[in-house]
């Protein structure tokens, strides 16, 4: 006698937006909670530690707020291109997107790193300046591929010019610092550049003008706070 079977359904869950959303709040927290880690080198193993005795407290206070400025810059980017890409459905783009995120993700550690070496920390208002980074991100990822990542471009461009003016800035004797702005203002313009190979686009000059403002609330408030 043959015996006859009956197949059962297969469900599968399925996820969509807000299912990626929950994942995008456990990163969040992870960020926010200093869980941060480094897939490269520390820039700063090569640069003698001995040399931060030379710096004044003076020194090591600047330092340190220049160096927490950075953290919130990274904090930002973290926030701003998870944002940008949970909007995108275009899958090279997203993938453009969070390669950057991941080397953004190495920023974040060393600067943390080099605020522990300077007995100081990072800013009190990461989550104002993450979620608000998130908003952004997701903001411009409504606005086509081309402008999604022309906003990725014309961020580290901004970024790019904000490096070069802390390495003028930092105390002459601290090479560590130095050498890690070093790294991430390359990083950064690398980040720009693969932005505009991918089709970014120049943004309109009043987005330019809004980033140019937010930019330096963050940062002037990021120094101290």
């Amino acid at each position: 006698m043959k015996q006859s079977y009956i197949e059962t359904p297969t469900f599968r869950r399925r996820t969509g937006f807000f299912d990626a959303l929950i994942g995008e709040v456990d990163v969040a927290l992870n960020v926010l909670a200093g869980h941060a880690q480094s897939g490269r080198p520390y820039p700063a193993a090569s640069c003698n530690i001995e040399a931060d005795h030379s710096l004044s407290d003076t020194e090591k206070k600047h330092s340190a707020g220049l160096m927490r400025v950075n953290h919130v810059g990274e904090v930002c980017a973290q926030a701003l291109y998870r944002g940008q890409a949970l909007g995108c459905k275009s899958a090279p783009t997203v993938a453009v997107l969070r390669e950057a995120a991941i080397e953004e993700t190495d920023h974040l550690a060393w600067c943390g790193q080099r605020l522990k070496e300077l007995k100081s920390r990072p800013s009190y208002l990461n989550p104002v300046w993450y979620a608000g980074s998130f908003a952004m991100g997701l903001a411009a990822s409504r606005l086509g591929v081309a402008r999604n990542l022309g906003f990725m471009a014309e961020t580290e461009r901004q970024v790019e010019a904000h490096l070069d003016g802390h390495l003028l800035d930092l105390p002459t004797e601290d090479q560590r610092s130095r050498t890690i702005v070093l790294q991430m203002r390359d990083d950064e313009i690398k980040h720009r550049k693969t932005a505009q190979n991918h089709g970014g686009v120049a943004l309109p000059k009043p987005i330019r003008r809004f980033m140019t403002f937010v930019s330096k609330v963050m940062t002037k408030t990021a120094y101290r706070v």
